[in-house]
């Protein structure tokens, strides 16, 4: 629990979203709080209506190629509506067809969110097990140097060791904040897409 608590000590001075670090949970050094799954319920005002009207025969295939189109994080909401408006209206703003597109994309966008979320958990663990690592060669170090005959040529291989787990430490570490914002960024992502959407509805 100490060098857990020396891990978040040294993030602190690397990048701001550990400030708040949850101490109880190691796999989670994000200021944002951890919800590990969304409620599309949350987003969504009714019901979604999963045996969406059979009314065309490419409904299926329309619905898969705009939810694909809007889980693509690298368009914008903005940019897509003009697609979505003329899918919208092909369908007349059929609320069953427009909470259909909403459910693939929450289902593709969550599962990716619950991906990126494992992902910094293991990430937090990699860098305790680092920092741990650290300490270790660290406390041989002093031993070798206090000890009556030291090993110089093992000093010297700590020595080189830390240095490079430093380095690595300090530059996995950077990344740290793009990694707790990506969540949040599919969060709203969402949000938004389920609001343009039901706009979309007669």
């Amino acid at each position: 629990m100490l060098l857990r608590m020396a891990l978040i000590v040294a993030l602190q001075g690397v990048t701001a979203p550990v400030l708040a670090a949850d101490f109880a949970d190691p796999t989670w050094p994000c200021i944002q709080r951890k919800v590990e799954t969304l409620s599309a319920g949350l987003m969504w005002a009714a019901p979604i209506d999963t045996a969406a009207p059979q009314d065309t025969a490419d409904l299926e295939k329309d619905v898969r190629e705009i939810a694909d189109l809007l889980a693509l994080r690298r368009l914008s909401v903005d940019e897509l509506r003009p697609t979505v408006e003329t899918f919208a209206a092909r369908y007349d703003g059929n609320p069953a067809v427009l909470g259909q597109v909403f459910e693939d994309v929450f289902t593709s966008l969550n599962a990716r969110r619950s991906r990126i979320i494992g992902g910094i958990g293991d990430f937090s663990l990699s860098q305790i097990a680092l920092s741990e690592r650290i300490e270790a060669a660290r406390m041989q170090m002093d031993a070798q140097m206090t000890a009556d005959a030291p090993d110089y040529d093992k000093v010297d291989a700590l020595e080189e060791q830390l240095d490079w787990d430093q380095v690595i430490f300090s530059d996995r570490q950077k990344s740290i904040q793009y990694l707790c914002e990506t969540p949040v960024i599919i969060e709203k992502r969402l949000f938004a897409i389920a609001q343009m959407l039901q706009q979309m509805i007669n």
